[in-house]
């Protein structure tokens, strides 16, 4: 579960949520967050635990519009894996990934009242939608 907070990437489910992560690319397979956080659930209930966790060490600031407005963009990813014999009576898995993506929206800067480190977040989140 991952923030991007003023061009920054940062783990919500790390111990020290404010650090920064480096993006890395991988021949192989692609691009990723270096040691990004990961954890094994086996119900919706635990899901939702972890997700919930993830959500308060997000970036979020009172504007004029919004009093809880996020500061950042969420990508909150899940593998799903499931095991079972085949009609050919051998072992398979089945794999699928979702991600749940929140973008924070624009903002008109002078109908939030924006000033300092508001104002700063506001710029970055406008820039990284266009």
């Amino acid at each position: 579960y991952l923030e991007i907070y003023n061009e920054e990437i940062r783990d919500l489910l790390s111990s020290n949520p404010k650090e920064k992560c480096e993006l890395k690319d991988h021949p192989q397979s692609g691009v990723y967050v270096k040691d990004l956080s990961a954890t094994v659930v086996k119900s919706v209930n635990e899901m939702n635990q972890v997700l919930a966790a993830g959500l308060k060490n997000r970036s979020v600031g009172a504007t004029n519009m919004n009093e809880g407005s996020s500061r950042s963009h969420s990508i909150f990813m899940i593998t799903v894996e499931q095991c079972g014999i085949g009609t050919d009576g051998e072992g398979h898995i089945r794999v699928g990934k979702l991600n749940m993506v929140d973008l924070a929206g624009s903002e008109r800067q002078s109908k939030t009242g924006a000033t300092g480190e508001r104002l700063k977040e506001a710029t970055k989140i406008n820039l990284s939608l266009s």
